[in-house]
């Protein structure tokens, strides 16, 4: 990806994103969907193709009672939708264990119906989380804990541990914590005493612009989170999301990338990192 100097146009054209991303939430707080409403340019082509079927099913004799359930916009769709930060944090980082086998991995946080699923479709899993979880599920383990606190009966409790987009919410209320300025070292630092020494971290979170998005999340700029790891860990690989959804894997951590952000407003950074 080209690192080189932003014009003030790309700068206005950064903005716009985020502009769309408010309006966004602010139409879902009031109860709008801007989506729904777009998709309503559907309604015609749904209108017909009832017509044409309950007419196909008249000339087979066939008799199912048909009731209205309209999806919309589906039929402009791709088959999938292999981009954005969890779909590539998730494969990427599950690959990952899958070919280090470690003796126990513990996840603190991560998307149950994610990233945890892939590592549970292969092995055992324990999962920590501030929220409950309502059901068993085959090869994962829940412990209820917050990590803004807990952690310290959990000392060099395992040799793998992975956290996938969960501590920019700490300290900041969204899943019922308790304010904290500080909950994302505090996580971090009671993640440090759970692994063992030469034990593997995976971690991600967004990149950028450093801020906080109250209540979403932290935005961390990549210098200040190596900051954070300095003499904590060796840094094994470092990839990256981009703001368009692409990965970057085994990225180069130089002084003009990071001085850049990665030329990421909203981006996600995924570290594979080593206890020291």
């Amino acid at each position: 990806m080209s690192l080189r100097k932003k014009s003030s146009g790309s700068n206005v054209e950064q903005r716009i994103p985020q502009f769309r991303k408010r309006v966004f939430i602010f139409a879902h707080l009031a109860g709008i969907s801007p989506i729904d409403l777009f998709h309503l340019r559907d309604l015609g082509n749904f209108i017909r193709d009832r017509g044409a079927f309950e007419r196909e099913m008249a000339k087979t004799g066939e008799k199912w009672p048909i009731e209205s359930y309209p999806v919309l916009g589906d039929r402009h769709a791709s088959s999938g939708n292999a981009t954005g930060h969890y779909f590539h944090q998730d494969l990427l980082v599950a690959q990952k264990i899958f070919l280090a086998n470690p003796q126990k991995h513990v996840d603190i946080g991560s998307r149950v119906d994610g990233f945890v699923a892939h590592v549970a479709s292969f092995r055992e899993i324990e999962v920590f989380d501030i929220r409950p979880m309502g059901m068993s599920i085959p090869n994962v383990r829940f412990v209820k804990m917050d990590l803004m606190e807990g952690g310290s009966d959990y000392t060099d409790y395992t040799d793998s541990i992975s956290s996938l987009h969960a501590i920019e919410h700490f300290g900041l209320g969204r899943y019922g914590d308790r304010i904290d300025v500080s909950g994302h070292i505090k996580g971090l630092d009671n993640i440090h005493r759970m692994l063992k020494k030469n034990g593997t971290f995976y971690f991600s979170v967004p990149i950028g612009r450093q801020r906080v998005e109250f209540n979403a999340h932290r935005v961390f700029s990549p210098r200040y989170l190596l900051d954070l790891l300095k003499g904590r860990y060796e840094i094994v690989s470092f990839s990256y999301v981009d703001d368009a959804g692409a990965l970057h894997p085994n990225a180069t951590l130089d002084e003009t990338a990071l001085a850049r952000d990665f030329d990421c407003e909203y981006g996600c950074g995924i570290f594979e990192l080593r206890k020291k």
